[in-house]
């Protein structure tokens, strides 16, 4: 009776009914969560564990708490680690969690991984890739681009020209389209030309190569003359491709600018010629109407010179220097004169 007693008297059984209530309470809300955990987590940690990915329950969690997707994280590292894409290439799991956290595409970056290993032929690690990735590029089209080559237009098809124009040294255009294949450049893929530079400098170069030919000729005989001389300019530095070739595919003689353009200007010479020679016959006649001018100033002096002569007689006249006899012979002599002048005329006429 008195060892029943001292059983009674436990600490534990001291405590009150409230007190196991809550205690029962936080044990099950525990084992409420801890259930929800697993079943939120129980699949992913199961491939994990399965395919020796390597994360475990707490990373999980972790991941959840810094708002990272556990399960893209989960199947990229799976996607590496059976690809052996191992953790010493950089590849772990809190450089894909801190990819994801700068807006990277981690998955693309992991296929594009496996595609340059499967490859053999491309040397692409984890930083790269990821670098590229987050410069705005699309990493795993530029290693397919890489492993297959690409080929461009030029010009290109929704360009406004459906051919490059030029003309040779004897004057005759040429319309030339080309395809330009291309490969991947991975080390210059960030800050890298784009197409468009690859199209717009392949088409500068083929301008200046027809335009050194001395005739259409040539280029007609020998197009790979252009894809030479275009390839030897190296235009494929400073961009994300490199150049493999350069292929004509379509020339055809266009007009013949050289004699357009010496008709041009032989027109332009006559038009030149005739505005010289029609100033040069406006300035004649203005040469004339200026002798015009003196000419009826002239006669204007010599009317002013004979309205002199009655008033000299008149004077004369008076002062006694010219007598009425005098007056007489020179109206004889004027009459004279007069005379002769009508004859002279009227034979003129009969004549």
């Amino acid at each position: 009776m008195t060892g029943w007693l001292a059983h009674l008297s436990h600490p534990l059984l001291a405590i009150s009914p409230t007190v196991w209530a809550v205690i029962a309470f936080a044990a099950l809300i525990f084992l409420l969560v801890a259930a929800a955990v697993l079943f939120r987590y129980a699949r992913l940690l199961v491939q994990s564990i399965m395919t020796g990915a390597g994360i475990g329950l707490f990373d999980l969690i972790r991941m959840s708490f810094r708002k990272v997707n556990p399960t893209v994280i989960l199947r990229s590292k799976i996607m590496a680690v059976k690809s052996g894409i191992d953790e010493e290439d950089g590849c772990t799991t809190k450089a894909l969690e801190a990819h994801y956290l700068a807006g990277g595409n981690v998955p693309l970056v992991i296929r594009a991984m496996i595609a340059a290993r499967k490859a053999k032929i491309l040397n692409l690690d984890f930083k790269q890739a990821t670098a590229i990735d987050l410069a705005g590029r699309n990493i795993l089209e530029a290693v397919q681009t890489s492993v297959y080559p690409r080929v461009i237009d030029c010009p290109a098809s929704d360009s406004k020209r459906p051919s490059l124009d030029a003309v040779a040294k004897n004057g005759i255009q040429l319309k030339v389209r080309a395809r330009v294949t291309v490969r991947a450049n991975l080390e210059q893929l960030i800050g890298g030309a784009t197409e468009e530079t690859i199209v717009a400098r392949v088409g500068e170069g083929i301008v200046s190569a027809i335009g050194s030919a001395d005739t259409h000729a040539d280029v007609l005989e020998n197009p790979d003359l252009i894809s030479k001389a275009v390839l030897a300019k190296k235009l494929d530095s400073q961009t994300a491709f490199e150049i493999v070739s350069i292929d004509i595919a379509d020339i055809d003689v266009g007009d013949n600018i050289g004699a357009r353009l010496q008709a041009d200007q032989a027109e332009a010479d006559t038009r030149v010629a005739r505005a010289q020679a029609e100033g040069r016959r406006a300035m004649a006649v203005s040469a004339e109407q200026e002798e015009f001018a003196k000419i009826e100033e002239n006669r204007g002096h010599l009317v002013e010179a004979e309205a002199e002569v009655p008033r000299a007689m008149a004077e004369a006249f008076r002062s006694g220097k010219l007598g009425i006899l005098d007056y007489y012979k020179l109206q004889n002599v004027q009459a004279d004169t007069d005379m002769r002048g009508s004859i002279a005329n009227a034979g003129g006429r009969r004549s």
